[in-house]
Parts: C-alpha cells; sequence; structure tokens
C-alpha cells in the first residue's frame, strides 16, 4: 500500500508557488517598469509593497521549492527501494523531461527556474549514495559558497581592486526591446536567447546554484530524517529550528544593514553583502518553513494552510500556468499591463491569480489523480513500465 501523503509538504509547496507567483507579478514577470504615471499615494503604496513582499519572499521562495524538490526525490526514491528497484535511470530520464518542460516555460518566461533544477537534479543521482554526515558536510560547503569566498580573500589581500557591474545586467538591459512592444515570436526568440544568458549568468553571479543543490540534499536529509512526519519528537524539532533561524535571521539582517558603515574597500563590500545576504534568505527561509509546520500542528490552522495544497499537489502545472498568464498579461504582446500596473495593482493581480489557480486545482482534482503536467510528466518518466507507480 502506498504511504499517505504529507499534508504539510503539499500545503508548503503550494505557499512557495503563491510566493513565487506574488513575486513574479510585481516584477511584472522580469519587465521591470514603473508608472510614471499613477497617484503619488500609489507610488508610495507601490514602494511599500515592493518591499514588504520581497522582503517575505525574495530569495526564499525558491529556496522552499528547492528544498521540497530534494524531499520529493528521497520519497521517490525510497518508495522504489522499499520495492527492491532503482531509481536513478528513471530520475535522470525525468529529469531530462523536466528540462523540456523548463524550456517550454522559458518560451514565456525567461526566468524559468525548472531548466536549472533539472540540469542540478542530476547531481542528486550520485551524491544519494551518500551518508547523512557525509549529504550535510557536501551541503555546507555549498552553502558556504566557495566561489565567493576564494573572491572575498582575493579582495582582503589585494584592496582597491577594482569592481564592474555584473555581466548578467547587459543582457537584462535589452530585454525591453522585445518583451514591451513585440510580438510573440520575437519574445519567445528573445526570452530563449538574450534572456536564457540574462538568468543563467544572474544565478551564477549570486551563488544561486550552489544554494539550489546544497538545498536539494538539505530536503534529501530532511526526507532520511522524516522531519515532516507529525509527531511530538519533530514538533520540538521544529520549535528549535524556529527559534535558532529566528535568532540567526536577526543578527545577519542587522549586520547586512550595517555593512557599508564597516567595510570601505568595494570589492570586499560587495563580497561579503552577497554571502551574508544568501546566509540571511536561507535563515528566512527556515523560519517560513519551521513557522509553517509548526502552525500545521494545530487543527483549525492546519484547515486554513490547506488552502494551499491543491496547488501544491500540482506545482509544475501552476508554476507553467503563471508564466503563460503573467506574459500574456504584461508583456507587449498581450495585454501590456507593465505600462499601467505598480506593485500595488500588480499584487492584487497575483493574488487574483492565486485563488483562480486553486479553485481550478480543485475542481481537476475531483476527477483526476494527478493535474494536467503531472500526469503528462508522471506517464512519460514510466514509458516503458507495465504498471506504473
Amino acid at each position: 500500500m502506498q504511504k499517505p501523503r504529507l499534508e504539510v509538504v503539499d500545503a508548503l509547496r503550494g505557499f512557495a508557488v503563491a510566493a513565487i507567483m506574488l513575486l513574479h507579478n510585481i516584477e511584472h514577470f522580469d519587465l521591470y517598469y514603473f508608472p510614471e504615471s499613477l497617484p503619488e499615494w500609489i507610488k508610495t503604496l507601490d514602494g511599500a509593497i515592493w518591499s514588504s513582499v520581497f522582503f517575505l519572499f525574495g530569495g526564499k521562495a525558491f529556496a522552499l521549492f528547492a528544498l521540497l524538490f530534494g524531499l520529493t526525490f528521497f520519497i521517490q526514491s525510497d518508495n522504489q527501494a522499499k520495492k527492491g528497484k532503482g531509481f536513478s535511470g528513471r530520475f535522470a530520464w525525468r529529469m531530462t523531461l523536466l528540462l523540456l518542460f523548463g524550456l517550454i516555460n522559458s518560451v514565456f518566461y525567461q526566468g524559468d527556474i525548472l531548466s536549472i533544477y533539472a540540469i542540478l537534479g542530476f547531481f542528486l543521482i550520485p551524491l544519494s549514495r551518500l551518508s547523512n554526515k557525509q549529504l550535510l558536510a557536501v551541503s555546507v560547503i555549498l552553502l558556504l559558497q566557495p566561489i565567493e569566498i576564494y573572491k572575498l580573500i582575493e579582495a582582503l589581500l589585494h584592496p582597491g581592486l577594482p569592481v564592474s557591474d555584473p555581466a548578467s545586467w547587459a543582457y537584462f538591459g535589452q530585454m525591453g526591446s522585445y518583451l514591451m512592444n513585440s510580438s510573440f515570436l520575437d519574445a519567445a526568440k528573445g526570452n530563449l536567447t538574450n534572456g536564457k544568458w540574462a538568468v543563467l549568468l544572474w544565478n551564477f553571479e549570486n551563488g544561486r546554484y550552489f544554494i539550489i543543490l546544497a538545498l536539494f540534499l538539505l530536503g534529501m536529509l530532511a526526507g532520511r530524517k522524516g522531519v515532516f512526519t507529525p509527531n511530538t519528537k519533530n514538533k520540538k524539532l521544529w520549535a528549535k529550528a524556529l527559534l535558532f533561524s529566528t535568532l540567526s535571521f536577526t543578527f545577519l539582517f542587522i549586520f547586512q544593514k550595517n555593512l557599508a558603515t564597516w567595510v570601505k574597500d568595494p570589492a570586499s563590500l560587495q563580497s561579503i553583502d552577497l554571502l551574508v545576504k544568501s546566509w540571511s534568505n536561507l535563515a528566512f527561509t527556515l523560519v517560513l518553513v519551521s513557522g509553517f509546520t509548526l502552525l500545521f500542528y494545530h487543527n483549525s490552522i492546519r484547515v486554513l494552510l490547506n488552502f494551499f495544497s491543491p496547488m501544491g499537489r500540482m506545482s509544475l502545472t501552476n508554476y507553467i500556468m503563471q508564466s503563460v498568464a503573467g506574459a500574456y498579461l504584461y508583456y507587449g504582446f498581450g495585454l501590456g499591463l507593465y505600462k499601467h500596473t505598480g506593485a500595488t495593482y500588480s499584487l492584487l493581480i497575483g493574488i487574483s491569480l492565486t485563488l483562480i489557480f486553486v479553485f481550478f486545482c480543485r475542481y481537476w482534482a475531483k476527477n483526476h489523480r494527478h493535474g494536467p503536467l503531472e500526469g503528462l510528466w508522471h506517464k512519460a518518466t514510466w514509458l516503458g513500465k507495465d504498471k506504473t507507480t
């Protein structure tokens, strides 16, 4: 018999998808534009909403998504292991399929994360053979971001090193030429070429590849330890995690805000700021995960948090649907709302899309075991097998 789904994991994944959707909407799906024709009070509100949404979810939503990606890998591979079957080959094929989904998604939205997850997902196959202690050690090394540490050491040893703009900025600067007033084909071509280079470079410059892979491994480790299984022991564990992450985030956040007054060398400041910001985001991600999981232990609150579960069970479908919807709403080939909506209006659109997607997911789940794209992914994953799992 199949093990029952972990409700909190579905809800957390849905929460992550909703958070990503809100972020993407206020960013106009990477088409940064701030309308000047809006009333001053709306502009003021826009600034507050922009800061608040990014404080809550910027650099955290993708991290939560990555953590759950690693957890899902463990659950799938563990299910096969209990049946005496290997999963490495199927998972490699599954990641190939995810890469295809990511490229399709990139046609509409250049900031696609699926293709990056797919490529980094291949590393889970050999790394899954490591022991728990080895997994934790590799995760810590990755989270320390060795490349940025090397840059920092160079900056400290050679004060006055020149600081230049990130290479990705040149590519991002060309986005307007194909997203603002071009056809769908021009936008798709730009997203798959210039936009893809921009996103790949940006993720490298900000250490995202190390962070994503580390979170994959931590998610796998969380699965091995069974920390999302509801019981008294895990409840105490999450309470400790909430306390530790809250204190860590508070310290790192204050430290980052005062960096400019303590560090005067531009190159050193750049590296330290990037490192501290990434660690601060990770600490706040743990605040979100532990806080959400602890609230799930309360029956009355669990009912409210389960609002996100339908989206979590259909995360692939929702992620790609929001890209298609966002491209049509904001880009020049569609409604071109980037010219008229600041963060306030875009947030309202994002909330509306979330509600629509949740209702769609609930309707679909009444008659289908998997979401539309999840079903396709599942069938293609087990292609050639007489019996799917």
